[in-house]
């Protein structure tokens, strides 16, 4: 067995349900996230497009938070799950730095890093992940990669656009995205217009205050 994710690019409506379910179900701190909803604007008035992403951690084959642990509190589980054990973490945060997705976050109640599970402690028993639940429009597909029968084997197998995020880097992960743009994984892949910056067309009062 191993579990993975699949997002469906176009059913998702950037709602947040997923990302609210996951901080609920796991105790989540305000200012950390374990799965979030990024946006991307595409275009130009009146011409455009918003894109929304989740990203969680991509419980990679290739782990590099898992090789770099130097207690082994990042570790596989027997069904493919990169998992936290929290017992064993001394919080000196290379995993955070050695995670190439910024998907490890460091938990200020128990020091200890703290990031996606695809909720193992409801998989443990029959349940899915809080997300997947929680999704009113289905975009998070979630399942066994190895059983050519489950759903997202299927979505994999009929769809030719499938992607992931920074392949170059050989991780392997097992989390995909389905009928998305590259623009909204590739942040290089936004046209930038030459010599264009945010502070482009920045202009100066010609005093302050009075009349």
């Amino acid at each position: 067995m191993r579990l993975g994710f699949l997002v469906d690019l176009s059913r998702c409506m950037g709602c947040m349900a997923c990302a609210v379910s996951c901080k609920a179900e796991n105790n989540v701190p305000l200012h950390s996230w374990r799965l979030r909803v990024k946006y991307i604007d595409q275009g130009e008035f009146p011409e455009t497009k918003r894109h929304f992403v989740p990203l969680r951690c991509n419980h990679c084959d290739n782990a590099p938070c898992e090789r770099i642990c130097p207690v082994s509190a990042l570790h596989y589980l027997p069904n493919g799950i990169v998992n936290v054990d929290h017992e064993r973490c001394i919080g000196c945060a290379s995993c955070m730095m050695a995670c190439p997705y910024n998907a490890i976050y460091l938990d200020p109640i128990t020091n200890s890093a703290d990031k996606c599970t695809y909720c193992a402690h409801r998989i443990e028993v029959g349940m899915m992940p809080a997300c997947v639940v929680a999704c009113p429009t289905h975009a998070n597909i979630f399942g066994d990669l190895d059983d050519p029968e489950s759903e997202i084997s299927k979505y994999l197998q009929e769809h030719r656009d499938v992607m992931v995020r920074k392949p170059e880097l050989n991780t392997h992960p097992k989390h995909f995205y389905v009928r998305g743009s590259t623009v909204a994984l590739d942040p290089l892949a936004s046209e930038r217009p030459e010599g264009y910056t945010l502070f482009t067309d920045v202009e100066f009062l010609d005093h302050i205050g009075g009349h």
